[in-house]
């Protein structure tokens, strides 16, 4: 088979559109035709290497996927069926996955990063893992949904308990977990303040359903907050930016607040005065993937179209480097995607 792999870390020089072993799946495991493979920042970081995660190499990247099943193991789905991948991979023994809890698995990896990816003609997943897509999704939007849409949903449902009324600012509205958040917080009947970088996609915030938007290049983000929210602040920030954005997110939380946050992609040092954390009861929350419980329960809102991801930019697998430059500048409003052969 044809698939993009980097046998060394670096920049995005190091993928190679190349010939592979087709995969074999194993028991428990199935077999799928890629037609899809949506691009995370979870694919740049392993590219360029982590110091505290070995990664296998060669690797093909890539944890979101839209196919065709090959050879549905024991998922008892049939050959042709057309899927979308869970992109967590658990042991499926352990306390914590029997619990309903796999993100917590002490094995838990995102395909491409241990196990070779999306970035494939074929890629083999557990069986369980496989969850059917009605024929009315295109398998582009179908492998633009799981990760960023599952990372949402456990950030604001489960981790930082949304509720009907509250305010939420979601930062970087045109990242894949911003669009997802933006959608998911109006879905349960909140008010959304998003910051993006451009008037073009501060717009585009608009259209997910935004109540109100912020330059956040151009303006003070906690003080237009609080301007927004008669000086109250918001009840939950959806922070993934890290280092560069910190301080304003702690800064525009009103009392009782939560920050719920997955990422760091501007760097992960950051400080907090311990004073405003009790004085205004605060909770800063830690966020890490999500259940695939949470991704079924998500997963029909998508297909009815109440949530519906982002797509930015189509690349054919072969210009996987030319994606990840796309990703890496900043450049997109919601997912940049792969697709390999015919993708409708």
């Amino acid at each position: 088979m044809k698939a993009v792999r980097y046998h060394e870390h670096g920049g995005p020089e190091v993928l190679r559109y190349e010939e592979a072993p087709d995969p074999v799946p194993g028991p428990g495991e199935a077999l799928v035709r890629v037609r899809a493979c949506a691009l995370n920042h979870l694919d740049l970081w392993h590219r360029r290497g982590l110091d505290r995660q070995a990664t296998p190499l060669p690797m093909a990247g890539g944890s979101d996927v839209a196919g065709e099943v090959v050879d549905g193991g024991q998922s008892g789905f049939a050959a042709g069926t057309r899927v979308m991948l869970q992109p967590g991979v658990s042991c499926g023994r352990c306390r914590a996955c029997v619990s309903g809890r796999d993100n917590e698995c002490p094995s838990y990896s995102a395909l491409g990063t241990r196990e070779q990816g999306g970035y494939a003609e074929l890629v083999k997943a557990p069986a369980a893992n496989l969850i059917p897509i009605p024929d009315h999704i295109d398998f582009v939007t179908a492998a633009a949904f799981p990760l960023t849409f599952l990372t949402a949903w456990h950030m604001l449902l489960t981790r930082a308990g949304l509720q009907a009324g509250d305010t939420v600012l979601v930062l970087a509205a045109g990242s894949g977990v911003g669009q997802a958040a933006v959608q998911i917080a109006k879905l349960h009947n909140a008010r959304v303040i998003a910051t993006a970088g451009s008037g073009e996609k501060l717009e585009r915030a608009r259209a997910l359903g935004a109540d109100e938007v912020i330059d956040h290049y151009r303006e003070d983000v906690p003080k237009r907050v609080r301007a927004l929210t008669d000086r109250r602040g918001v009840d939950i920030v959806v922070e993934h930016v890290g280092q560069a954005t910190w301080e304003g997110s702690v800064r525009s939380l009103g009392r009782g607040g939560r920050l719920v946050t997955c990422g760091n992609t501007s760097g992960w040092e950051a400080a907090i005065d311990i004073r405003f954390l009790f004085v205004r009861e605060l909770s800063l929350l830690g966020s890490f993937m999500g259940r695939k419980g949470e991704l079924l329960q998500a997963a029909p809102f998508f297909f009815d179209g109440r949530l519906r991801p982002a797509v930015d930019r189509t690349f054919p697998l072969a210009e996987a480097a030319a994606a990840h430059r796309r990703l890496e500048e900043s450049a997109q409003f919601g997912k940049v995607v792969l697709t390999v052969d015919d993708a409708r």
